[in-house]
């Protein structure tokens, strides 16, 4: 597990920042998308290592602009042929060699104990750029997009159609549950397609204290009912294997977000995916080049959201 006195300097897991810190950052976001220019030395001679084992774009380009927006200097390192790529060097060691040179790590990983591993022997902050469990920076990006298209979260109705079983669909379950967020998850019964019961679990408990509501239903209609925005996301995760697709599509076909499923959500309400989007599979292109999409403004939005955790972290 990892350390207490590394939760405060981490974005590891949205289940570690309260509630406080998650608005505080949301309203730092907005600051600086606002004032961008009031930001554009604040990292001036700061470094961010981004390592990345799985493919990005978003991830990528987005804090690596952020990195250079803010005046500071983003190397990006493929895992691939690295020592610990090869084998031949732990997570813990590369930690130990890398915080001596930068000043932050961007790690996107297949292993969320990797990321554990990596922050337990960094002395420098650690950001979680997505693992098979977790993904953190797109769920801050998802709250601001609902923000700003719905002027508030506390109350918001969220519909989740798809795969449940997944890292967006994971700190979907933190964000929402910890900012007052309604959330209906629509997904095919089976381990394979609902959220991990240990993070189902803890976001109920996170809920609690915020009045949301968690539900896991089989019924897409269901799901979807009376939402104020309604979300999918790719039906094949970088962490499956392509001898799946086949099934999986079978079986989560009866919940594509299409035209006629989004009216049984509210008439005005918003369509949002982490992209890349398969038009034709988990949507289809009506629904987000339609005029309810807001999926870019959404990816846009990881560009504020991440400079806010940039700004938060490095000190």
């Amino acid at each position: 597990m990892v350390s207490e006195g590394s939760i405060a300097v981490n974005l590891l897991t949205l289940a570690d920042w309260t509630p406080p810190r998650l608005e505080e950052l949301l309203r730092f976001a907005v600051a600086i998308k606002q004032h961008p220019q009031e930001y554009r030395r604040a990292l001036e001679g700061r470094v961010l290592l981004m390592m990345f084992q799985k493919p990005s774009l978003r991830t990528r380009v987005s804090f690596e602009s952020a990195m250079a927006r803010l005046g500071g200097h983003a190397i990006v390192y493929d895992l691939a042929n690295s020592p610990w790529g090869l084998g031949r060097e732990t997570p813990a060691d590369t930690a130990r060699s890398a915080s001596r040179y930068v000043d932050a790590i961007l790690a996107r990983l297949f292993s969320h104990d990797d990321l554990l591993a990596l922050a337990e022997n960094a002395t420098v902050p650690v950001i979680n750029g997505l693992t098979d469990l977790e993904h953190p920076c797109q769920a801050l990006g998802d709250l601001l997009t609902l923000q700003e298209k719905l002027g508030r979260l506390a109350g918001v109705r969220l519909a989740y159609v798809g795969d449940a079983n997944n890292n967006v669909t994971h700190s979907l379950l933190d964000a929402c549950s910890k900012m007052g967020i309604h959330l209906s998850i629509g997904c095919p019964a089976g381990a394979e397609y609902e959220p991990a019961p240990a993070i189902l679990l803890r976001a109920r408990g996170f809920a609690a204290e915020s009045g949301s509501t968690l539900k896991v239903v089989h019924d897409p209609e269901a799901a979807v009912a009376g939402a104020d925005a309604v979300y999918t996301d790719t039906w094949m995760s970088y962490h499956i294997p392509a001898e799946r697709r086949e099934v999986r599509e079978r079986t989560l076909r009866p919940f594509r977000v299409t035209t006629a499923l989004m009216k049984a959500a509210k008439p005005d309400a918003a369509f949002l995916h982490c992209l890349p989007a398969w038009r034709g599979k988990e949507l289809d292109a009506d629904v987000i080049d339609g005029p309810h999409s807001i999926v870019f403004a959404q990816a846009e939005n990881r560009l504020h959201t991440e400079k806010a955790i940039l700004l938060s972290l490095i000190r």
